[in-house]
């Protein structure tokens, strides 16, 4: 799944790769939440539009809102046929700015956060969906809920669950519900390329919503003693890169 994602690129950034013609201006966020308002790329009459939605899906049929779950993910396997996705995967696609994402490992009772990004250092697109719920008084909420699909190698280790990732080149096809229908879109709906991602550990101050800096993203330090003299170093966990060596491929280490 996705439950935490950041936006750190500045605005030109992107709206250089995402190619509408808005030009808003945003900080960076380091701790995107569900039900915050994120950054939604859509087509509308044809041409990109900008816009911000509440992330957790509700579906147009929904009659009451506090008492419906809040669907944060929709698992890429099955969005062309479960109810509350399925008109969105037909109408209704669109994309999610990102820089990166955070997964939690399950270790030991406890849990571990990683932050996972791309190795090239620059913005996602994750794959999404919206609706517009409209209420007893005509008022509207849009609302945008992000495609999952299973882990690559690089991140099976951390967490089961990844967000599509829709490359450049086919967030065209993505995007125009016009003219490509649900079912060529979901040709889409995969895993990352195993050399597109990296992963490291982070504090687990991500865990608190209100913390919300870069500090966030800097690597976990871990205790190492040194051989040579016995003492307790701190280094920092270097990143889970796709393609490690054959020697390790098929085994659970992380680094």
């Amino acid at each position: 799944m996705c439950g935490r994602f950041t936006v750190t690129s500045s605005p030109e950034a992107i709206r250089a790769l995402f190619r509408y013609p808005q030009r808003p201006n945003f900080p960076p966020r380091y701790n995107i939440a569900p039900t915050q308002p994120i950054a939604v790329v859509r087509l509308n009459e044809g041409k990109r539009e900008f816009l911000l939605m509440r992330w957790g899906l509700l579906p147009s049929w929904v009659k009451e809102p506090k008492t419906f779950s809040l669907l944060i993910n929709a698992r890429g396997e099955s969005v062309t046929e479960k109810p509350a996705f399925r008109a969105a995967m037909k109408y209704r696609r669109c994309l999610i700015p990102a820089d990166g994402f955070y997964e939690w490992q399950a270790t030991g009772g406890r849990k571990q956060p990683y932050y996972v990004r791309a190795r090239s250092g620059k913005p996602l697109a994750f794959a999404g969906l919206w609706e517009t719920w409209t209420g007893p008084n005509g008022e509207e909420l849009d609302t945008v809920t992000i495609v999952t699909t299973e882990a690559n190698r690089t991140l099976s280790p951390i967490h089961g669950r990844m967000p599509v990732i829709i490359p450049e080149q086919a967030s065209d096809l993505w995007l125009n519900c016009a003219d490509v229908d649900d079912l060529t879109a979901s040709a889409l709906i995969m895993p990352a390329p195993e050399d597109l991602l990296e992963a490291y550990a982070i504090s687990t101050d991500v865990n608190r919503v209100a913390n919300d800096s870069a500090k966030l993203l800097e690597p976990l330090a871990v205790a190492v003693e040194t051989a040579a003299e016995g003492k307790t170093a701190r280094q920092k966990q270097p990143a889970v890169r796709a393609e490690r060596d054959k020697k390790n491929s098929d085994q659970g280490v992380l680094f």
